[in-house]
């Protein structure tokens, strides 16, 4: 007998890749000994490579940090990162030269949290198929802080004006799920605290229909930016009834045409130093090794007694 599927387990909507987060930093020495000697990550070597702007390779996915007056994201951003020891030598490694700056990190029971010179927080998880799929190196998530009562009409402006799949989440209804990828998703986490005023950060994300966003959002006037051909920005989530303004958080939006799409990422692997180095062990994967493919084992654990009985 055919095996049924879940198809709607693969479906991702409009949005299909979160790119990258966008936070300006005020000085690269300090952000290269966080991003790179800290959190183990990578300076693309290709673009941006001068003293006015960094890119960082996390996966697939990238942190931008323009040279400039110190941005802090409303939230905190996930990673996927592998070993969680040799993490914490590397971010204590790295303390007595960040000290006198914001950096920190500590432990919990399924992560490691840490806050970069200027405070933003970088919540780092070991690679885990049933939370993050098949990524062993890589951006699932990125969460905000917004005022309360505001998920639901959060969820529902991405439902409508973006196309990707929204739901509300943990029961309370207090959070926004929103996905963004394959397993990547923007979080809205409501929050009684008072919020910081909006410093023009930004995220990226790729979508497949390019247009229909870009005119619901022109109709409502939410189109900020054209950039070029191929990118336009949008900044102000609504409430899709009333118009109210639910939350602010600039992206910049791409469609798959855009040069960029998916360009492949160098990522290093921080295990390997001058000390212990082995040929073919520079770069890390992003991705678990073909063993972990999806739930191919189990599909065919499965259909083993199925093939018995006949």
């Amino acid at each position: 007998m055919q095996h049924s599927f879940d198809r709607t387990a693969e479906d991702l909507g409009n949005a299909i890749h979160l790119e990258h987060v966008n936070v300006t930093i005020p000085d690269q020495r300090l952000a290269s000994l966080f991003y790179g000697a800290g959190l183990g990550l990578t300076r693309d070597p290709y673009l941006m490579v001068s003293d006015d702007n960094m890119w960082i390779n996390a996966g697939r996915s990238q942190f931008h940090l323009p040279t400039g007056k110190a941005q802090v994201l409303r939230g905190k951003a996930g990673l996927v990162i592998e070993g969680r020891e040799a993490l914490l030598q590397r971010l204590a490694a790295v303390k007595p030269k960040l000290a006198d700056t914001r950096f920190a990190f500590h432990e919990a029971n399924d992560y490691v949290e840490a806050t970069c010179p200027w405070g933003n927080r970088i919540r780092v998880h070991e690679p885990d198929a049933a939370r993050f799929g098949r990524i062993a190196l890589g951006m699932p998530y990125v969460e905000f802080d917004v005022p309360a009562g505001t998920a639901k009409g959060i969820a529902k402006f991405y439902q409508h004006m973006i196309g990707t799949p929204a739901s509300v989440v943990n029961g309370d209804g207090t959070t926004a799920k929103v996905t963004v990828g394959k397993n990547q998703h923007l979080l809205f986490r409501e929050t009684d605290n008072p919020l910081p005023d909006y410093d023009e950060h930004h995220v990226q994300i790729y979508v497949v229909n390019f247009s229909g966003p870009h005119d619901r959002l022109g109709e409502r006037g939410l189109v900020n930016r054209e950039d070029n051909q191929y990118q336009y920005r949008f900044r102000d989530i609504v409430d899709i009834d009333s118009g109210k303004p639910l939350f602010t958080i600039e992206h910049e939006v791409r469609s798959l045409t855009h040069p960029m799409f998916l360009r492949p990422l160098v990522n290093r692997n921080p295990a390997q130093t001058a000390r212990n180095y082995a040929n073919g062990y520079d770069q890390a994967a992003w991705a678990m090794e073909p063993a972990h493919y999806d739930d191919q084992r189990e599909r065919l654990a499965a259909q083993r007694p199925a093939a018995k009985a006949n």
